[in-house]
């Protein structure tokens, strides 16, 4: 199918992806006139992140003026909440709600834990405002808003230097009158100020979960808007004259204007975007289910493609469990952990190893980087145990230092735990192959599914180097390395689709459902959707849409989203409705009840403006044994199963053919990535270049 895009004249249709990391930058480039990919890997540049994508742009061999369509990924939202380092913000709220941010949901869940400690809301409580209004529940309106109040209170946020203001009243999402009067009245007295509205990103009931969405896109949203903005100047000034697109926590696009005021919709960017160059992969490979995992040099992470579909949900927990901020936007499911290639290792009162979550990241990194890092990190391990060439790393253009890696693993690891530097960084990977396990039962187990019956598909920067430990840890036995797993998330972006995710609270019991009343609120959904596809710099093959309602048992308090085909609603059967509610709470929970009642909370709909996708080529065919070209070497390399290091045979992936076959101990090398093959593993090159790795279930 051919791209409707339209490119400038004289230029070829390049499409082009940036995702910024904790520690890299990831370039990929499509050109579809030549059917060539481009790939660029360079270092972030945390002090100015547009350097690192210049930087990657540049290693790929294009240009921005070169571009018809500028993709974008990046951590910059997630990481502003979780190290606080966003905006001065204020809350306005209904009049005698001042404290449902602070109070929250009261979640405890270690009930004898005595030093118990709950969230920490983004903004102080002296900085949360009342106002007299009332809207009530079926949205009429109770009590005015109060507009002179609200002038009054638009000059004591001005004493009070606010960055950015979060607007919060009850039972807007019926009725969003106040939210906009509001809105309208602090923007015309405090220009320059951010200023956003609940209504405008949740139209969901449940105030704190909204509250605390609000308040988290008001905290990141001038951080946001200055480096959006910095990007949209600086590839302008290199004669970029295309669309500039930035990949939301879905996974799908949305223009760079609206990224910038609905700043919390792209928290998960950069590892949603991985999500979907695996579901692109599945598709590819007629695999219906697999995890996604995802493993740079910060950070692992974890999703599922289920029957061929991202699993999505429509909020996230930002933090741990128990301390979290809630964030009341659909997203891909994707569980998080703090063990990347970065992640320091040190030994804590009593002896014990730990790793994570705290990262070396770009600057200074790991020790073996020779750029001041002091601190032994995975990476630093990789390289003492072998898996990593110091000569080879990133194609040769980074030396890493093994000395200066052994002497900080001796003086920070060894040296307190009585181990040899060996045994210390076999210690540091094993016990990160077991908190990586976690992010990947976050998404199977957690969710009621058996992930030993996954597929495994590693990427990421580090992600082939573990992908067959954390499989064995959860008892997978098929694991797929993509080609470019380095560049995997950026590469994933090229797949992705306009994308509007729209939400209306409305509760019904589903035996007194509606069906007109439903049609309706959902072809006005549908339509917003087309309208704002529509209204978009680019335009799609197509236009999909996919329904699904928030469903529960009566008397319940949480619902489950479930997919509803449209033709259920066209033949009003809700004995299908009611099936579907009772096969995803089954599958959810272990348990349902057919012969009782459900009701409906919330409808949903997706609106997708597809796109064509880049074709994912073959490559030539060979026999079981790699040609000699493809061999490089050995190296010694340790495995905890062998307990000693051993001559391990190195390929070059780029010169493995369709059919070749190699048996562990093995490694893999490309420009962005080793893959590990552990003793007794086998490896399969597929006809799309995949490296499948069917894995024994023996020790590493």
């Amino acid at each position: 199918m051919a791209d409707t895009t339209t490119a400038a004249p004289g230029r070829s249709p390049l499409r082009l992806a940036a995702d910024i990391g904790g520690t890299f930058t990831d370039v990929a480039a499509f050109d579809e006139a030549n059917h060539r990919l481009l790939l660029g890997k360079s270092l972030s540049t945390p002090r100015a992140l547009v350097q690192g994508i210049e930087a990657g742009v540049t290693k790929a061999g294009t240009t921005f003026a070169e571009a018809a369509l500028f993709l974008h990924g990046s951590t910059v939202a997630i990481n502003t909440l979780l190290e606080r380092t966003g905006s001065k913000t204020a809350l306005v709220t209904t009049r005698g709600f001042r404290d449902v941010y602070e109070i929250g949901r009261i979640n405890r869940p270690d009930a004898y834990n005595l030093f118990f400690q709950k969230h920490q809301p983004l903004t102080p409580r002296r900085l949360c405002y009342e106002v007299t209004e009332r809207i009530m529940a079926d949205g009429r309106v109770h009590t005015p808003l109060a507009h002179e109040e609200l002038r009054a209170l638009a000059q004591t946020l001005k004493d009070e230097k606010v960055e950015a203001v979060a607007i919060l009243f009850f039972h807007c999402y019926r009725n969003a009158t106040h939210e906009l009067e509001a809105k309208a009245i602090l923007s015309e007295l405090l220009p320059g100020v951010f200023i956003t509205a609940s209504h405008e990103l949740s139209q969901e009931y449940r105030e704190f979960e909204r509250c605390s969405t609000v308040v988290a896109n008001a905290f990141i949203g001038p951080r946001v808007q200055r480096y959006l903005g910095e990007i949209e100047d600086r590839i302008s000034s290199e004669g970029f004259e295309g669309s500039f697109l930035v990949v939301q926590s879905t996974g799908g696009l949305f223009d760079a204007l609206k990224a910038k005021q609905e700043c919390i919709r792209i928290l998960e960017s950069g590892p949603a975007s991985g999500v979907i160059g695996t579901q692109a992969l599945c598709h590819q490979l007629g695999l219906e289910n697999a995890i996604a995992f995802d493993m740079g040099g910060t950070t692992a992470k974890a999703g599922v493609i289920l029957n061929g579909r991202a699993l999505t949900t429509g909020h996230a927990l930002i933090g741990s469990y128990d301390r979290a901020l809630p964030i009341q936007v659909p997203t891909i499911d994707i569980f998080e952990v703090g063990t990347g290639g970065g992640s320091i290792a040190r030994v804590e009162h009593g002896g014990a190893l730990h790793v994570g979550p705290r990262s070396a990241g770009a600057e200074p990194g790991p020790v073996c980087y020779g750029q001041g890092g002091r601190e032994p990190t995975i990476t630093d391990a990789n390289l003492l145990l072998g898996r990593l060439g110091a000569d080879r790393f990133l194609g040769g253009e980074m030396k890493l230092d093994a000395q200066a890696a052994e002497a900080a693993m001796l003086e920070r690891i060894g040296g307190p735990l009585n181990l040899s530097a060996t045994l210390a960084a076999s210690g540091i990977l094993r016990i990160a192959a077991t908190k990586m396990s976690y992010a990947v039962k976050g998404v199977t187990t957690e969710r009621g599914l058996d992930a030993g019956s996954f597929a495994l598909v590693a990427y990421g920067g580090a992600g082939p180097l573990h992908a067959t430990a954390v499989a064995r840890e959860i008892g997978i036995r098929k694991v797929i390395i993509p080609r470019a797993p380095g560049h995997f998330s950026a590469f994933g972006m090229l797949f992705s689709d306009l994308r509007y995710d729209y939400v209306r609270t409305w509760f019904t019991k589903l035996a007194a459902m509606s069906f007109e009343a439903f049609e309706a609120a959902f072809t006005t959904l549908e339509d917003e959707g087309r309208a704002a596809i529509a209204a978009s710099s680019i335009t799609p093959n197509s236009v999909v849409v996919q329904r699904a309602l928030d469903m529960r048992y009566v008397g319940q308090e949480h619902s489950v989203s479930v997919d509803i085909p449209e033709d259920y609603f066209r033949t009003q059967n809700r004995a299908a409705i009611k099936e579907a509610f009772d096969t995803v709470h089954l599958q959810r929970y272990g348990t349902s009840a057919p012969g009782e009642p459900a009701e409906i909370a919330s409808l949903r709909t997706t609106v997708t403006g597809v796109l064509a996708k880049p074709a994912m080529e073959r490559i030539p065919e060979g026999g079981a044994t790699p040609d000699e070209a493809a061999h490089s070497g050995t190296r010694p390399a340790y495995f905890d199963s062998l307990g000693a290091f051993v001559d391990t045979p190195t390929y070059v992936r780029a010169r493995l053919l369709a059919g070749n076959r190699i048996e562990g101990p093995a490694l893999v090398e490309e420009h962005a990535s080793t893959t590990v093959v552990l003793p007794g593993d086998s490896l399969t090159v597929d006809a799309m270049g995949n490296l499948v790795i069917a894995i024994s279930g023996g020790a590493r």
